[in-house]
This record gives C-alpha cells, sequence and structure tokens, in this order.
C-alpha cells in the first residue's frame, strides 16, 4: 500500500473524503439519522465461537514486509488520534501532544524515508474538553482536527442536559470532532429508544460540522451481541464514528469486538447505502498491532476505510514503537525508546 498526501482544501483543512467510498461496487453517502428499526436490532445474531476463530486467524493470514510494512505504519500515523486523557494533563503537555502531531516522526527520519512531500501528520488530537481551545491554537493552519471527549467521558452518567451542554461548549470552543459516551446500562436493559434518542441528541448537539464518534464501552457490554446491538443503535442514530472503547475500561479494543463492529458497518452500508467510519482504542501499543488492525479494515471493508476519514486509531503510546520501527527499517538497527517521546 504507497500512502498518498491527505488531501486538503483550499484553507487547509481536511478534505472530508479523499478516495470515493465504495462497497462491494455500491457508492455510499455520509451517514444521517434514520428511524430507529427494532426489528434490525431484534434479528442481530453473533457467533461468538466463530468470530474468535475469525479473529485468531487474522493475525496469522496477513504479513507486510519492508518498504510494504513501511508504508502501512505510515499510514497507521495519518490514521492515529493522537490523545491525552490523563487526570494531570497541563495546557504544557497539550501543546507539546500537538507539536508531536504536526511532525509525527523526527525529520532525520522523514528525509531518510524519503516522504517530505506527503507532509505527514496525526489524524486529530484528542483531548478534554478544558484542553479544546489551547489545542486549536496550537494546531493552527495545520489542517489537524480537534477531537474533545464530551458527555460526561467516560462514565457517561450525567444528567443527558447537562451531557448535550458540554457537547455545545466544546465544538463552540472549536472542536471539530466528539467523541460521546454511551448509557451502557440502556444496553444492558434493551432500551433501544432510550439509547437512540440519546445518541440522536447528542449528534444534534454536534451541529452541522462536527463529526459524532460514539463510544460503546464494549469491554462494559459483556456479548458480542450486545456490542452489534449497540452498534447497529448508534449508526442509526446518525453517528459518523462507533468507537471501541473510552480506554478506561478494564477490557478495550480487541481484535473479536472490532470485527463485530466492522461487520455491522458493512451490514449497515448495504441495506442503507451509508457509510459510518470506526476508531478502536484503548490497549492498542504496538506497530504489530496496528498492522493487524489496518488489515482487518481492508480485508472488511475495502481501501476507503484506511483513511483518517473512515478510521482512527486512539492512541498515543503506540506512536513510539512505529518510530522505532521505521528507524529500523532506514538504519537496521532498533533505537532505545527514549529517543523517541510522544510528546
Amino acid at each position: 500500500m504507497a500512502l498518498q498526501p491527505i488531501a486538503t482544501t483550499q484553507n487547509g483543512a481536511r478534505a472530508a473524503h479523499p478516495v470515493p467510498v465504495v462497497l462491494n461496487g455500491r457508492p455510499l453517502e455520509a451517514n444521517r439519522r434514520i428511524p430507529l428499526n427494532l426489528d434490525w436490532i431484534d434479528q442481530v445474531r453473533v457467533n461468538t465461537s466463530a468470530v474468535e476463530r475469525r479473529a485468531a486467524t487474522h493475525v496469522t493470514r496477513r504479513t507486510v514486509k519492508k518498504d510494504t510494512q513501511a508504508a502501512w505504519l505510515l499510514r497507521a500515523i495519518a490514521c492515529m488520534d493522537l490523545t491525552t486523557l490523563s487526570g494531570d494533563d497541563s495546557a504544557d503537555r497539550v501543546r507539546r501532544l500537538c507539536a508531536k502531531a504536526r511532525n509525527p516522526l523526527q525529520r532525520s527520519l522523514v528525509e531518510a524515508l524519503r516522504i517530505e512531500e506527503l507532509h505527514l501528520t496525526v489524524g486529530a488530537v484528542c483531548v478534554y474538553h478544558a484542553f479544546v481551545e489551547t489545542a486549536v491554537k496550537a494546531l493552527e493552519g495545520s489542517g489537524i482536527p480537534v477531537a474533545a471527549v464530551s458527555a460526561g467521558f467516560p462514565a457517561g452518567l450525567n444528567p443527558l442536559a447537562e451531557r448535550v451542554a458540554e457537547i455545545h461548549r466544546s465544538v463552540e470552543a472549536g472542536a471539530q470532532e466528539i467523541d460521546i459516551v454511551i448509557t451502557r446500562a440502556h444496553v444492558f436493559n434493551g432500551e433501544w429508544q432510550a439509547l437512540y434518542d440519546e445518541i440522536a441528541a447528542f449528534k444534534e448537539a454536534c451541529g452541522p460540522h462536527a463529526h459524532l464518534k460514539a463510544i460503546l464501552g464494549t469491554g462494559d457490554l459483556m456479548t458480542l451481541r450486545n456490542v452489534a446491538r449497540a452498534s447497529w443503535a448508534a449508526m442509526m442514530a446518525g453517528a459518523d464514528f462507533i468507537k471501541t472503547s473510552t480506554g478506561k475500561e478494564t477490557v478495550n479494543a480487541t481484535l473479536p469486538v472490532s470485527l463485530v463492529m466492522v461487520r455491522s458497518i458493512r451490514d449497515y452500508a448495504e441495506r442503507t447505502g451509508f457509510f459510518v467510519g470506526f476508531k478502536p482504542a484503548g490497549g492498542i501499543r504496538t506497530a504489530k498491532q496496528a498492522l493487524d488492525w489496518l488489515a482487518l479494515m481492508k480485508d472488511e471493508l475495502g481501501r476507503p476505510w484506511l483513511e483518517p476519514s473512515l478510521f482512527r486509531f486512539g492512541a498515543s503510546g503506540m506512536l513510539a514503537d512505529i518510530e522505532r520501527q521505521l528507524e529500523h527499517h532506514v538504519t537496521g538497527r532498533y533505537s532505545a525508546a527514549y529517543r523517541h517521546p510522544i510528546a
């Protein structure tokens, strides 16, 4: 896979979808809210054993080496939401993160790889609402969007009005993407209308320009069927992305969960003609894992889902390992991790 420059508009912002979004020969449109169809949710079935077998064999079915591997790792950087969501975050830390987002690889490595013309950056910077304005200012002119975690992150248990108000504030501060957390109890109780209405309210609060990523908290949902049903409810409510985890659960992104979610995206696209993006988050820390998830997207959904407009990694520590692998590609030697600080 050759990495192409990230397309931008005249004002430097990211182009929405630089690759036409087509699935099985059918052109797709951006997702929009449709009426809740309870029959679709009731009909969801997941063969857990088959999913686990497929996920286990996935990591042995694809291998990329040398220049091809380097290209895939560069693609992983372009699809990364560089994230800091710690209790001790500060404005200085966010500014350092944004500097890293603008230049994710050391200059010497960029020159050695001969990729100066790519103007490689990460897909977005993800922060708490309190740091949205700081990130927006630090990223000015770069075309890198700011994503804000909202709606009572990470528990998602604040009163609905407070969660909606937080989204409004983040959008007003300049966030172009909003990562919200669903109420997991709606899934446990089969309250699909309540879940749908909640996500629809969040999407409306985003306004016409900000994208909504719906975090399902899959580590809390107990079964793969619950994951699939929650995915369908979120997509029907108008979510632009469905996302696995907050990164705060005991179990975060896994390949079985991701397989269920991307196949839900595929089935939803076939039924409606709408595309939805996917974001695995939490626990993805190595370059090898990045390759596994990229291959999953390529196999299950195709080339358009290898663009940052439709696929993101929620990660931070993974970038350092990717840098180490790329330096090994160039020099034949592995460098110490401390030589590749995230920020």
